[in-house]
């Protein structure tokens, strides 16, 4: 019992990784107010809070989006891949759909934005660490209202001549999207995504992106 209650009260061990040395310090003021979470680090690259991560095994990373040489995304991505026990929580000032899904898709537990006040960072904290996942009232009020608006994910078979992924397209295509956003939303590059597009409108026969457009409403997509 007692070999218990001192596990319990072990603090969670957390890595920052920002570039921004204010936004550090008050990240350290923070974490040197909490009982049960430690700083144990602190990295300025993508590159290094990988390496301090492998190195130190903390037990969340905060980690920021846009930092010099590897991005956050990316360093979130080897973090995941690599060092599992730590879960990272993104803390950055980015709030659009395409930085919010490119996170997630890389495995950050959470999402929180850089104007949370001190009792939010440290319950987004907790709750990443203690194995939630957890996001910013703003990013969660997007992402109820992006998954309200999304098609079941396996689309009406409209247009058999498609692929999965071609119809998947066309329907993004078809609520409007441009290619950019078609690629950050389905994390495919530019180029895949023309080539899809190219190959919808040669399938469908159709002579452009807005008659192709008009066909996919007229079947009930998008």
């Amino acid at each position: 019992m007692s070999t218990g209650a001192a596990v319990a009260a072990e603090p969670l061990q957390v890595l920052v990784a920002d570039d921004h040395p204010l936004f550090r310090d008050g990240l350290r003021t923070l974490l040197s107010s909490a009982p049960d979470a430690e700083l144990v680090g602190e990295a300025t690259t993508g590159e290094e809070a990988v390496s301090l991560t492998s190195e130190l095994q903390p037990d969340v990373v905060l980690m920021d989006v846009q930092m010099p040489g590897m991005g956050g995304i990316e360093a979130t991505r080897r973090i995941a891949r690599d060092s599992a026990h730590a879960r990272v929580l993104v803390v950055t000032m980015f709030e659009d759909d395409a930085t919010v899904f490119q996170a997630m898709r890389a495995g950050a537990r959470g999402y929180v934005l850089k104007g949370a006040n001190y009792d939010e960072m440290l319950r987004a904290i907790r709750a990443v660490g203690g194995g939630e996942a957890i996001f910013s009232p703003k990013i969660a009020v997007r992402l109820m209202d992006f998954f309200s608006i999304m098609r079941p994910t396996t689309l009406p078979q409209a247009f058999p001549e498609l692929s999965d992924r071609e119809r998947e397209i066309l329907d993004l295509i078809a609520r409007g999207h441009k290619n950019l956003e078609v690629a950050r939303y389905l994390y495919l590059s530019p180029k895949t995504v023309r080539n899809h597009v190219s190959n919808i409108l040669h399938k469908l026969q159709v002579a452009d992106r807005t008659e192709a457009i008009i066909r996919a409403r007229e079947a009930g997509l998008g």
